[in-house]
């Protein structure tokens, strides 16, 4: 964080001095995590449903905080605030204020943000220093907190912007005002709060409405493919930049191939020139979010080459999404246990059964789906969860390990064998139960493949499997 005192950022969160602070003393980064508190850290105590920071104040305090935002007045040096989330954007704003040269790129979409992002923070160094989120920080919380560890340095901000709700992603955009924007798909995940595709179309398309008009730099990059994602061009007087496989796309995708292990490989092609593209990461739908990553590059001057020089050389590099390991007996266990929704869902099952097929150093290899609940799918929950039976069932996938016994699980396992009586459908009640029922049914050179929503925390299977062999998670 740049170097701010006590009574700079009481001017930025609209706060006042308490506690004896002294308001010279210099706050040299910040946390929301009483555990994980350096030094000169100023300490943000964010009250949750089930948690309030300000108990632990005192502590953080002692691991040499230098003070504490807090909605109360506290006996420790503080800065008091009505609403310290809000105070906090204030803060990430004004630091941003400070470096009016850093380009923000806004990034949204209901799945492959995470995996954008971190393609993002590997391609765009070549244009400067790049910022970006740490995991999924992409909340009221997590947004400015990235946005505190800005540097003088610092060329590129990305922001991940998630929306659980009208007007989130708008907020958002108020802390960090982004002059790139990109949205990515509109899907289903969260359909259950938002109501319809629609109306989280029209919260994702926020992002492109705050960007700054085209004469003064402004740029929506958004993904040719959706429709309801390409509609958003008129809601924006920022100048579009299209991408996806599209033959009217901007920045395109031609020749895409998949190698034994689902990687896939595309020529990248933008203004008549094309270079080679082969990603390390699997799945046939990063594709999409490579495209969407060469757009912003190309938007910001890198050359053709380069970009797809530097997607291939990119390495996965947040944890649960499509992580993949080998264990000694040969087997895989593709652990995307992240998160999960219908889209999601589906593409993860289309890369298990790539990973399947035989190649010329291999024959055939068995696939196990390890599916749990999708969440947060509103009245379309069972047929959501339906219709995952039934196309695994028709990609070819070998067999299905459900976990638990909620109507929506149930109904996969039903849709599979509604749609082939003799499928092999195996349903267990709980996480210890499916490890139990992997360890000892995993055959070598078996490809695993783990996925459900975050709630149900299926990384502890794929965990519990690979400990199971000697494998370190």
């Amino acid at each position: 964080m740049i170097p701010l005192s006590l009574k700079e950022i009481a001017a930025a969160v609209h706060g006042r001095l308490a506690g004896g602070a002294d308001p010279d003393a210099i706050a040299l980064g910040a946390s929301t995590d009483s555990r994980s508190v350096e030094a000169f850290d100023l300490f943000v105590a964010v009250v949750g449903e089930r948690h309030d920071a300000h108990d632990h104040a005192a502590e953080a305090i002692a691991s040499g905080a230098v003070a504490v935002l807090a909605s109360r007045e506290l006996d420790l040096p503080c800065v008091v605030v009505d609403d310290t989330v809000a105070a906090l954007g204030r803060l990430a704003r004004a630091v941003l204020e400070l470096l009016p040269d850093v380009v923000v790129v806004g990034v949204t979409g209901s799945s492959g943000k995470t995996s954008t992002k971190d393609l993002l923070a590997q391609v765009l160094p070549s244009y400067g220093r790049t910022l970006a989120p740490e995991g999924s920080f992409n909340t009221e919380v997590g947004l400015p907190m990235t946005a505190l560890r800005l540097e003088p340095r610092t060329r590129v901000l990305v922001a991940e912007m998630g929306a659980r709700g009208v007007g989130h992603i708008r907020y958002l955009c108020g802390i960090t005002p982004p002059r790139i924007g990109v949205v990515l798909n509109v899907g289903s995940a969260h359909v259950g709060e938002f109501g319809s595709r629609e109306a989280i179309a029209e919260a994702k398309g926020e992002l492109v409405e705050c960007l700054p008009h085209a004469g003064d730099g402004g740029i929506a990059v958004l993904n040719a493919d959706d429709a309801l994602v390409r509609a958003m061009r008129t809601r924006t007087t920022a100048r579009v930049v299209t991408y996806g496989e599209n033959v009217h796309a901007d920045v395109r995708a031609d020749l895409v191939d998949l190698d034994a292990d689902g990687r896939p490989s595309f020529d990248l092609c933008h203004f008549g020139r094309r270079a080679r593209v082969s990603l390390a990461l699997h799945g046939r739908h990063h594709v999409s979010n490579a495209l969407a990553v060469a757009a912003v590059a190309l938007s910001l001057g890198l050359d053709l080459d380069e970009v797809a020089h530097a997607l291939s050389r990119a390495v996965p590099a947040s944890r649960w999404r499509m992580e993949v390991t080998r264990t000694p007996a040969g087997a895989t266990v593709v652990n995307d246990a992240y998160n999960a929704n219908p889209e999601s869902v589906r593409a993860a099952l289309e890369a298990l059964v790539t990973m399947g097929r035989p190649a010329a150093d291999r024959g055939a290899r068995r696939t196990v789906a390890v599916l749990g609940e999708m969440r947060e799918l509103g009245d379309r929950s069972v047929p959501e969860h339906e219709e995952i039976g039934r196309i695994a069932v028709r990609l070819g996938v070998g067999r299905l390990v459900l976990v638990g016994d909620s109507a929506e699980v149930r109904a996969i396992g039903d849709a599979a064998l509604d749609e082939d009586p003799s499928y092999a459908v195996v349903r267990v009640p709980d996480v210890a139960a499916a490890v139990d029922h992997l360890a000892t049914t995993v055959h070598d050179h078996d490809v695993v493949l783990v996925k459900a929503s975050r709630g149900v925390a299926l990384e502890r299977v794929a965990d519990g499997l690979l400990r199971s062999v000697g494998v370190a998670s």
